[in-house]
């Protein structure tokens, strides 16, 4: 039967086949890893959301001045978190004290103005603290993901392989968490690792995320276990850690990585909720949530102070979310992408040239 041809099958059949016979033509003599970069980049949502991400940590991390021990990287920006200038008054509406100079008409500095953000209470630039609490954000974020993510791996990795007595022991131990409320939980750990700092915060909080990648790891591993790459890994003299990690793991890394992105979308929302409700990062260090809550009482009069905060959290965590679901649909093999016209035509003319 001819691939485009009219006279043999009916035409459902004909479509079915030709749309096979292009998205395999398209991956032939790629490798795995090509295959997936070249299905992610392909979903326009999740691309755009990679960008804006990457974007607003240079934006953020190269904003202010940056301490490394004893190496110190200038920032861009003017004023920082100690400096308090003079409140501004002239030109706010309404008697309005620190409104933002940002400005759509550019004048100055590309329209952003001595405080584009407007000042807080004391006058503190408020740009300055944002900035300041995306930094901790973003790195309690990423903490929480990593954390979460190798402890979730590992258990699962081993009840999974193991089965029989550690499967039993090591699944009873996440039933065990996962029957405790978490934000009750979170907000002990928070009350007492936020005074410590952010980055211990972001540690203990990163030791509760973990219990359902630990789940989707086992059941992965339990399936993989099973087949024949691994039963010629064994015959080979293969160690059961070489196993694990060599053949299993990276079969399952798909539907990891993208439990991962989930998690780290989550925390960023739970830190959030946390310093808002007093139990997580606390003065004189900044995040987000914290700023939010700083603030409450000044929403009806200066809701500028919680437009930023909410900005740059939303935007975080919807960039976070598309490139998790860019990676899904980039690891499921049974997605099938939509074949266009332009790419029949493209079929056709190439089957036609004999390529």
């Amino acid at each position: 039967m001819k691939l485009f041809g009219r006279d043999k099958g009916s035409s459902g059949e004909i479509l079915s086949g030709g749309e096979s016979a292009i998205a395999n033509k398209e991956v032939e003599g790629l490798s795995q890893g090509q295959i997936v970069r070249r299905r992610f980049f392909r979903h326009r949502g999740a691309v755009i959301a990679l960008f804006v991400l990457t974007s607003l940590i240079v934006f953020v991390m190269s904003a202010l001045d940056t301490k490394i021990g004893a190496l110190r990287i200038p920032g861009w920006w003017k004023w920082t978190v100690e400096d308090i200038p003079e409140l501004r008054y002239e030109d706010c509406p309404g008697g309005t004290t620190g409104c933002p100079t940002l400005s759509l008409n550019p004048s100055g500095a590309f329209g952003l103005g001595t405080h584009p953000f407007g000042q807080d209470d004391i006058g503190r630039d408020y740009f300055a603290l944002v900035m300041n609490g995306a930094r901790r954000s973003l790195m309690i974020m990423f903490v929480i993901g990593a954390v979460s993510g190798f402890i979730g791996v590992v258990v699962g990795s081993i009840a999974g392989f193991y089965g029989k007595r550690v499967d039993a022991v090591l699944m009873r131990l996440v039933d065990f968490i996962q029957t405790v409320p978490g934000i009750i939980i979170a907000a002990v750990i928070g009350k007492a690792a936020g005074r410590v700092g952010p980055l211990f915060l972001a540690l203990f909080l990163g030791l509760l995320g973990w219990t359902g990648l630990a789940r989707l790891v086992r059941a992965q591993f339990l399936s993989l276990r099973e087949m024949e790459f691994v039963d010629a890994a064994r015959v080979a003299g293969a160690s059961n850690v070489r196993i694990t990690f060599k053949h299993i793991l990276p079969n399952a890394i798909g539907q990891i990585i993208v439990v991962i992105t989930l998690i780290m979308a989550g925390a960023i929302l739970t830190e959030t909720a946390l310093s808002y409700l007093g139990f997580g990062v606390v003065a004189p260090d900044v995040s987000l949530g914290l700023l939010i809550s700083q603030y409450e009482s000044a929403f009806t009069t200066r809701p500028f102070l919680f437009w930023w905060p909410g900005f740059f959290i939303i935007s975080i965590a919807l960039c976070v979310n598309f490139i998790g679901d860019g990676l899904r649909d980039a690891f499921d093999p049974r997605q099938k992408r939509r074949i266009t016209k332009k790419d029949r035509l493209k079929a056709k003319v190439d089957i036609k040239a004999g390529r």
